[in-house]
């Protein structure tokens, strides 16, 4: 489906068709009474598209899962049962929260995998407020992919006037014309290749479309939080000529500014946005993915109704930072990670379990196809070397290469860092991230103080590229 600028504005003159937009479940409330808040991963019967329910795995019976929403400062305590089927472990990940690392979820280095009728209680301050997520990061390629995901909304002590907020979580399933899932999770071509994408789009559990949306009558401020909880769709988003401001990138405030046209949204990532409605009634913005398929993600209309307001609120949207520690790139230590392989290039030899191992046996006999500074891991493999040893208190600059053919939304557990250059150009805003975007044959420069003590995933958050090799851990002692 092809986005025309007709498309976008063609309803201006016409009435509004009413849009709709999926309510998304929240504990709240639940988090308020002290008591510890309930996560059940099980199965789950849900229509993400008209005329036929999908089996699904989901927390609390819904996909996306409920929203998490706490206030920074709080002590999140929350008991995860397992009722998969098919003996399935699990685990969750907090997505960009600097948890303790006995709390951050990654099996086989963290903690064990909760085994089915089993439970297991996480509890962890909320030092950052911020847009997160909650996932599985046991086979994460499939958990994911089935469904296991939800948002978690750290809010801040002094937020931000807006009239309203909505939360957008953004998924990515793969379909049979009967609306059942295709069952190739884990396949050679997608751990090598692009990952496995889908076929429908979601929209806080529901196909994308022009239908999906909201209203906001002109002069109205919305804050608008988006999350890709995709294993490997990247999204290049537009606004049909709405002019948003990025207020935080990974959950951490930036310096308002215009969100560039044509950004990416890869797996992993969150996106603050404010949007100060125009005065044009009866006009409707696409909001669009213009990347792979061309698709109208949502619709944001102006309502008839009377402005709210005739000239947007006076109040800054700028928000307020949290507490995080300033890297000193005098005294940094410089570090270098080469990204190679996948079945458009692969390198000559690499380590596989602290083995030297042929490219071929690599892909055939190991079913790996990445590796990072020549190291390929099985997921969540005991029997690796972790990538870096850091000190804790250290200041570390660390260039990522990329010499594949694909992109990398690569994911750093327990830490931000400031984003210092893309492609040996300097960023313009030096912003805090927990996932960002390496571009093929590109290169990224970051830097942060390693002061979360443990051992840290480092992974590309193209789930099936984890799998297939591309994972590794960081130790701070």
């Amino acid at each position: 489906m092809t986005i025309s600028r007709r498309d976008i504005l063609k309803a201006a003159g016409a009435g509004l068709a009413p849009l709709t937009l999926s309510a998304l479940p929240s504990l709240q409330a639940w988090a308020a009474t002290g008591n510890p808040l309930q996560l059940r991963a099980g199965p789950v019967r849900q229509s993400l598209r008209p005329g036929a329910a999908t089996s699904l795995w989901g927390f609390n019976g819904s996909v996306p899962g409920p929203v998490l929403r706490m206030k920074k400062g709080d002590t999140a305590r929350i008991l995860v049962s397992n009722a998969l089927p098919n003996d399935q472990g699990t685990t969750v990940h907090w997505h960009g929260m600097r948890v303790p690392n006995a709390m951050d979820g990654v099996p086989q280095v963290t903690q064990d995998p909760i085994p089915t009728g089993a439970s297991f209680a996480y509890e962890f301050p909320l030092v950052d407020s911020g847009t997160f997520w909650y996932h599985p990061h046991q086979h994460s390629f499939e958990q994911v992919a089935r469904g296991l995901y939800g948002a978690f909304i750290v809010d801040e002590d002094q937020p931000i006037t807006v009239d309203r907020e909505e939360v957008w979580v953004l998924g990515d399933f793969k379909l049979q014309p009967n609306g059942q899932q295709v069952n190739d999770f884990g396949g050679a071509p997608t751990l090598g290749g692009g990952g496995r994408l889908g076929n429908v789009v979601t929209l806080n559990g529901k196909q994308v479309g022009a239908k999906q949306g909201l209203e906001l009558r002109g002069g109205e401020r919305l804050r608008l939080r988006l999350l890709n909880t995709a294993t490997a769709r990247i999204l290049k988003l537009d606004f049909g000529g709405l002019q948003p401001m990025a207020v935080a990138f990974d959950g951490q405030a930036v310096t308002p500014h215009p969100l560039p046209a044509g950004y990416l949204l890869g797996p992993g990532m969150r996106l603050d946005l404010v949007i100060d409605a125009p005065d044009a009634p009866g006009q409707q913005f696409a909001v669009s993915d213009t990347r792979d398929l061309g698709l109208r993600l949502a619709t944001i209309a102006i309502s008839r109704k009377a402005a709210l307001r005739n000239k947007a609120l006076a109040d800054a949207i700028a928000l307020r930072p949290n507490e995080l520690a300033e890297p000193d790139l005098n005294k940094a230590s410089q570090h270098f990670i080469v990204f190679e392989g996948g079945v458009l290039g692969k390198p000559a030899i690499g380590l596989v379990d602290g083995k030297p191992s042929p490219v071929a046996d690599i892909m055939k006999k190991h079913n790996l196809y990445w590796t990072m500074n020549y190291q390929a891991e099985h997921e969540h493999s005991l029997m690796h070397t972790p990538l870096f040893n850091f000190r804790r208190g250290e200041s570390v600059v660390l260039k990522m290469v990329n010499e594949t053919e694909f992109e990398h939304p690569m994911h750093l557990h327990g830490h931000f860092f400031r984003v210092l250059k893309i492609n040996d150009r300097a960023t313009p805003h030096r912003e805090w991230r927990d996932t960002v975007m390496v571009s093929p044959k590109g290169s990224v420069d970051v830097a942060f103080v390693a002061d979360n003590l443990g051992e840290w995933m480092f992974h590309c958050h193209i789930l099936e590229h984890a799998a297939g090799g591309m994972m590794g851990t960081v130790v701070v002692e």
